[in-house]
């Protein structure tokens, strides 16, 4: 399998580590193949794929849709390093609120791949980054949703101190408190 498949802090997201083919002329990669992710536990079928370039400290998120166009993703980097993040916004979830962080960078080829019931942000640290994700629902404005990249209650660690934010993510609100018959409490 060209592909290694790592678990992380909260279930769900994967790291994704593909094996690289290198020879004189440089080196080649799948960055996807579903019977590997299948045979993973992805079962998604992604249908859209989208591609952003962003300038060292731009900070993209957090972004998700809801039902019936809630998204997996497989975020990729093509071209320099950002910070991924995803947060865990499924009501019933035992991590609810809580967030993982990656380096992702073209050098190394990883991908992160983020389950539908996760915000998803990423931070560009390297001087710009072009960024792919497949999506397995295709965007639908109705269903947009989005929590502020500094949202206190979610605490997320960003690399970057003062990001560059547009002015639609500056104005996003914050986590939903949980609801009271949903999962166990936020630590």
């Amino acid at each position: 399998m060209p592909f290694e498949f790592h678990t992380l802090d909260i279930p769900g997201p994967l790291l994704i580590e593909p094996r690289r083919f290198p020879d004189e002329r440089g080196w080649f990669m799948e960055l996807y193949k579903q019977s590997d992710f299948r045979a993973a536990g992805i079962a998604e079928r992604l249908v859209q794929d989208n591609v952003s370039f962003s300038t060292r400290g731009v900070l993209r998120g957090l972004h998700y849709q809801v039902a019936p166009a809630a998204q997996a993703k497989l975020v990729t980097v093509l071209s320099g390093e950002v910070y991924d993040v995803a947060v865990d916004i499924r009501p019933d979830s035992d991590s609810y609120g809580h967030w993982i962080g990656q380096i992702l960078s073209a050098r190394e080829g990883n991908a992160l791949y983020i389950p539908a019931g996760f915000a998803h942000g990423f931070v560009v640290t390297s001087a710009d980054a072009l960024v792919c994700y497949k999506c397995s629902a295709e965007y639908n404005h109705a269903c947009e949703r989005g929590i502020i990249w500094n949202d206190p209650s979610v605490g997320i660690d960003w690399p970057i101190s003062d990001p560059i934010v547009s002015d639609k993510d500056r104005l996003l609100p914050l986590l939903p408190a949980r609801p009271p018959s949903a999962g166990r409490g936020h630590s």
